[in-house]
């Protein structure tokens, strides 16, 4: 039996320890953290700092879409392929990943300055690609949560909790950069710095936790063709939901990549961009609110809420910003917060339906996707995040050397970026609030469907180990 679990636990018995969770916790923390650094800096140190075209920028994100999202194919069937060792499937290759990741980290935000044209694009991809080939395997970080305990409530709040840490790990960055720029005004300097910063601390965190963690969850690793696996995958209905749906979502892309460059208009520099807090409490409170509601309903609903909060947050900062009235600014500030608070179900949700497609894959075909999973559903978010990001930068900003007019008009490399028009920051905010909103409403459409929730998952979930117990006493 290949991928098959063996063990059939009590569904009461408690598996992870106080002081393995906290330390799992501090290397998802600082884990996040790195790969924040760069999902929230990296667009602005290309455009402010490097001043990279924006059609060869356009051109720079396809390449890192594309080119990681072929190699990840091969990665994925690794990591469910590989056999399985005393410490774990998912541990050693968190703990390999780690030192990569730290030093690419801070290659991604330093670049030669003898490098232009040609060679520097070739440059910013290789370390684009190393990086994404880095974060595959370090993703293994997030993957233990899964494979922790064999208890399924259990799991859920491990789930659940590795959700709430990474959104502040994600946002602990923004923080690094303001205080960063207290002492130094260059800002090309602040990224390096920041980037070092959360590198050497993202390794050391890693490097600790993942020795720690345990994985209850064991199975066997036979060879099998991988195209196995993902005709599994395919032919789920729940998983092709989920895809459906991040399909959809990716393209909020476009708007979250606005928000540093909306920082930088309101507030005079992309170091003042600082989001986060409204994900977090967002994230508690469908923590909280999943004790009443099932998943699928949290999620619609908040899709719905998605779309109400940010046109409501354009309206106030539409008002503020043509008004300039003092008091208007609060609520403007009380509406970003609101607007954050979507994060909630978008960040924790997703990663307990998968859990669950995973068990219902295994329950009707007898192997375990961890890896392969995520790969299917990223065919979807590679193809729409690649549009999405390709469309960015031309959305964004002008470019001089082919004629490109943009829809926003961003001007990129002032001192004093909140000389940006009125217009410019508008648009900005039109992008960051209601294309926001919309994409987040329309990812929450094919949970229509998806009937894996309640006493239906509660059955999978006991048959699956049902059928562990079996296929232990046959392997025995």
């Amino acid at each position: 039996m290949d991928n098959i679990m063996r063990q059939y636990p009590s569904q009461d018995q408690k598996y992870v320890r106080k002081s393995e969770f906290v330390l799992y916790l501090v290397a998802v923390f600082f884990y996040t953290n790195m790969t924040g650094m760069l999902g929230n800096y990296r667009n602005a140190y290309l455009v402010d700092v490097l001043k990279v075209p924006s059609t060869k920028l356009s051109l720079y994100n396809v390449l890192i879409s594309v080119i990681p999202f072929v190699l990840n194919f091969f990665i994925a069937m690794y990591i469910d392929g590989r056999k399985v060792g005393k410490r774990g499937k998912f541990r050693p290759l968190a703990l390999a990943a780690a030192v990569p990741c730290g030093i690419l980290l801070v290659l991604s935000f330093w670049t030669p300055k003898i490098l232009s044209g040609t060679i520097l694009m070739i440059y910013l991809v290789t370390v684009a690609v190393l990086w994404a080939i880095a974060t595959s395997f370090g993703n293994s970080t997030n993957m233990v949560a899964v494979v922790m305990t064999p208890n399924m409530k259990e799991r859920d709040t491990v789930i659940s909790f590795r959700g709430i840490v990474s959104a502040v790990g994600n946002s602990a960055p923004l923080v690094i950069v303001l205080v960063i720029a207290v002492f130094i005004k260059n800002q090309g300097t602040q990224f390096i710095i920041s980037a070092a910063l959360c590198g050497v601390v993202g390794v050391i965190a890693m490097l600790l936790g993942m020795n720690v963690v345990k994985e209850r969850v064991e199975y066997t690793s036979e060879k099998k063709n991988p195209i196995f696996g993902l005709g599994t995958v395919l032919s789920n209905k729940y998983a092709w939901i989920i895809i459906a749906s991040e399909f959809l979502k990716s393209f909020r892309g476009i708007a979250t990549a606005m928000g540093v460059f909306l920082a930088a208009a309101l507030l005079g520099s992309t170091s003042k961009f600082l989001t986060g807090i409204g994900t977090a409490v967002g994230m508690l409170v469908i923590n909280f609110l999943l004790k009443k509601f099932n998943s699928k309903v949290l999620y619609i609903a908040s899709g719905i809420y998605s779309v109400l909060i940010n046109s409501a947050a354009f309206a106030v900062g539409y008002t503020y910003f043509r008004s300039g009235n003092k008091s208007l600014q609060i609520v403007f500030v009380l509406f970003l917060f609101l607007i954050g608070l979507q994060f909630g179900a978008s960040n924790l949700l997703p990663s307990m339906f998968q859990a669950d497609v995973l068990e219902d894959m295994e329950l009707k075909s007898g192997k375990r996707l961890d890896a392969t999973l995520p790969l299917v559903i990223g065919i979807g978010t590679m193809i729409s995040g690649t549009i999405a990001s390709s469309l960015t930068p031309r959305i964004l900003y002008d470019d001089p050397a082919t004629g490109w007019r943009s829809v926003i008009g961003y001007l990129p490399g002032l001192e004093d970026a909140s000389a940006q028009p009125i217009e410019v920051k508008i648009k900005l905010l039109f992008f960051y609030t209601i294309f926001h909103g919309l994409m987040m409403f329309l990812a929450g459409v094919p949970f229509f469907f998806y009937k894996l929730t309640g006493k239906t998952k509660d059955d999978v979930h006991e048959k699956v180990l049902a059928k562990r117990a079996a296929m232990e006493k046959t392997d025995e």
